[in-house]
């Protein structure tokens, strides 16, 4: 789990840098945006072909070649000098650290009897719940008191401990000692790769180019849907397919796939949507706002702690729509915050939030992927860390787009009362005027008019937030019944000796 948490981290930790890493390598914001897409891009493509890579080479050398690489690039992306060589490093860094989280949860699942999977998921969970959740805190601490260079090595030490500790701890499973190379279907990984990373790019930039009125959008949208499509009837119709795809067939762990891609959306909106709001409307700094956020972490971890003891003595259905349920109130609560909030009315929800998706999270995984085989269990983990990306892909895509549209919307409905017939705009332009006028003289009243058009957007804002926070928690309402989909996962009496 060290890697894989270094991995997670790295993740969201580059976020609140990137101003200080586009004025340090002479870049636009924009183009400092591509720090991030290059990373999420190559690292999307590595991630369902996990499982071929570790049978055809070996998990344990796999892993660790992973690890190596992803260090190595870590170091390189730090000393970047350009930004072209920093984007080379995060596409290395992201194609090292694709098979890390898939990795490291086969081994855990691998590593435990079925009625004992519970913990090694809650272990898990600490680190892609909890990591995404304090590395934006993080990596404006470090940049605000080192350089945004430590964000990249730091990696260095936790890497060549995690290369030491799978070497010394880690083994391969008799189905994968000594690898089993076979042909490549080079095919079906250039179908994947490409539509991947027309749909990442697609999916990250389209916000910003105003989505399909962008021709490069439309081909994009075009070649994602073209190349996965095609990939999915290669990897069904070939003999020697990259990606397991026939697996989804299992009925939990198709259920799962699509739960966990909620889930995905939901977790990287929310986590996106309110740094945003607490520095946009309440002024907060970076650090502040990643303070107020980070308490989720602590939610998260506690019941993590808590769920990992539940499971396998309480339905796992039940624990998944009391976390869905638990994370819609949360959510709700974000929905009911106005521009006089305090601190702790904004800690309170990310604790319960974060306390929610323990419960979700590890008894999802468990029913998700405990009616598959072990030999399995490497392909499977590789689609389901996938799905996760991609929903919080989606999920920043659609807030962020939303955001924008929904603060038109209200901006449009709110302007129609600023009129010469509403006595209350009528009554605060005058007092306003009037209280401006020993300073400003025959220009108060136009100072006036745009103060109170200034604190029209912000209420257009707030609103466009509003919006957002209760259309996440109506989406983790609807998930509540769907938990209910899941066959119950019973542990068998030989269990443990089936496992090993």
């Amino acid at each position: 789990m060290l890697a894989t948490f270094m991995e997670v981290l790295d993740t969201s930790v580059a976020n609140v840098s990137l101003p200080h890493i586009a004025g340090s390598l002479a870049a636009t914001n924009e183009e400092a945006l591509w720090v991030l897409t290059s990373y999420l891009v190559s690292n999307a493509i590595v991630l369902p072909a996990t499982g071929w890579f570790a049978g055809a080479f070996g998990r344990k050398r796999f892993l660790t070649t992973c690890i190596v690489i992803f260090t190595l690039a870590s170091v390189l992306a730090g000393a970047a000098t350009s930004l072209g060589m920093i984007i080379v490093a995060r596409v290395i860094q992201g194609a090292g650290c694709g098979a890390l989280q898939p990795l490291a949860q086969a081994v855990l699942l691998e590593s435990f009897p079925p009625d004992r999977r519970g913990v090694a998921m809650a272990v898990y969970g600490m680190g892609v719940v909890v990591a995404p959740i304090v590395g934006p805190t993080l990596g404006g601490w470090i940049t605000d008191n080192y350089s945004w260079r430590w964000i990249f090595y730091i990696n260095l030490p936790v890497g060549l401990l995690a290369v030491l500790m799978t070497q010394t701890f880690v083994e391969d499973p008799p189905y994968l000692r000594g690898g089993r190379r076979g042909r490549i279907d080079y095919l079906g990984f250039g179908l994947m790769a490409v539509g991947l990373a027309a749909l990442q790019i697609l999916l990250d930039k389209g916000q910003e180019a105003d989505w399909f009125a962008s021709v490069t959008m439309r081909w994009l949208a075009v070649i994602g849907v073209l190349g996965l499509a095609g990939f999915v009837v290669r990897e069904l119709t070939t003999e020697a397919p990259i990606v397991q795809l026939r697996i989804v067939s299992n009925r939990n762990f198709a259920v799962g796939l699509l739960l966990i891609t909620v889930m995905g959306a939901v977790l990287y909106a929310s986590l996106s949507l309110l740094p945003l709001f607490l520095q946009t409307l309440l002024g907060y700094p970076a650090l502040q706002s990643g303070m107020a956020t980070s308490p989720r972490g602590l939610g998260a971890l506690a019941s993590m702690l808590v769920v990992g003891r539940l499971v396998g003595r309480v339905d796992g259905r039940l624990l998944i729509a009391t976390g869905f349920g638990g994370l819609a109130v949360a959510t709700f609560m974000l929905g009911r915050l106005d521009l006089d909030v305090a601190m702790g009315n904004i800690v309170l929800p990310n604790v319960i939030a974060g306390f929610a998706m323990g419960f979700i999270f590890v008894p999802l995984t468990t029913l998700a992927l405990g009616m598959l085989r072990n030999d399995q269990l490497g392909g499977a983990t590789g689609l389901y860390n996938l799905m996760r990306n991609l929903g919080g892909s989606v999920g920043i895509a659609a807030t962020t787009t939303l955001l924008a549209r929904a603060a038109q919307r209200h901006q449009a409905l709110l302007v129609g009362h600023l009129t010469p017939e509403n006595p209350v705009y009528l009554d605060q332009l005058g007092a306003l005027t009037a209280a401006l006028t020993p300073q400003l003289g025959a220009g108060a009243g136009e100072q006036a008019t745009a103060l109170i058009y200034q604190t029209l957007l912000r209420q257009a804002m707030l609103l466009a937030y509003i919006d957002n926070f209760r259309l996440i928690a109506l989406v983790c309402l609807l998930c509540v019944p769907l938990a209910f989909l899941f066959r119950r996962v019973r542990a068998r009496p030989d269990a443990a000796a089936a496992v090993h």
